[in-house]
């Protein structure tokens, strides 16, 4: 088994039938600005480079984003802020995501999520995050080289907690925390969602330290 035949295999779960029931309808109604675009909508997979040092968490695709580009943030607003801020990073060879097959490629870093489909309201159910986890494990056990988890928002560092058999109390969320996880270092920082940085909560300043810190811990370990 590859990372790319595991990555088949995401793409064809249906595992969770409210999350199928959804993703498909977004692909069938579609979004007005996008009305001539053939979605994905199917589930995710990860993306990046194999031998990463730095893992991206997210929460799950967008409706009319990476659940019409299938892409992780390609094509919507947390991809409009995430990819630049790797870009300025050294993390990627170009600033901006809008498909597939726009050349975009990652250097030292892999993204994927919790959850691989598009939840509605973008709120994935306990159950639904716990059967997404089998996904997780099977992804992250080909990309050895991982020193530094950085997750987006809560239900992410969450996650990646229960990936390691940790207790959430424990290592509560925080923007800036960072804890020993296994072998590396649990990061977070708050969600690269449009309502966070239209907010001001998570800002251009915010973010780019987080990754700053993150190349830090990545090398260090």
């Amino acid at each position: 088994m590859s990372l790319a035949e595991i990555h088949v295999q995401i793409t064809a779960c249906r595992r969770c039938p409210r999350l199928v029931e959804w993703r498909e309808h977004v692909g069938q109604e579609k979004r007005a600005a996008y009305r001539d675009c053939e979605y994905w909508a199917r589930p995710v997979p990860g993306f990046g480079d194999p031998g990463a040092r730095v893992l991206i968490f997210g929460l799950a695709p967008g409706a009319h984003g990476s659940n019409r580009t299938g892409r992780p943030f390609t094509g919507d607003a947390s991809g409009d802020f995430l990819y630049p801020a790797l870009y300025r990073a050294g993390f990627s060879n170009q600033p901006h995501a809008v498909h597939r097959l726009d050349g975009l490629e990652l250097k030292h870093v892999y993204i994927t999520a919790s959850v691989r489909c598009a939840p509605p309201g973008n709120k994935p159910t306990p159950v639904e995050i716990g059967t997404c986890a089998n996904w997780t494990r099977q992804e992250l056990a080909f990309l050895s080289h991982i020193k530094v988890y950085l997750a987006l928002g809560k239900i992410a560092h969450d996650a990646i907690l229960d990936y390691h058999g940790l207790r959430k109390s424990a290592y509560p969320f925080a923007h800036g925390s960072e804890y020993l996880v296994g072998k590396g270092i649990l990061l977070s920082s708050y969600h690269v969602s449009r309502q966070n940085t239209s907010t001001g909560k998570l800002t251009v300043a915010m973010f780019d330290a987080i990754l700053e810190r993150a190349k830090i811990l990545a090398t260090s370990q």
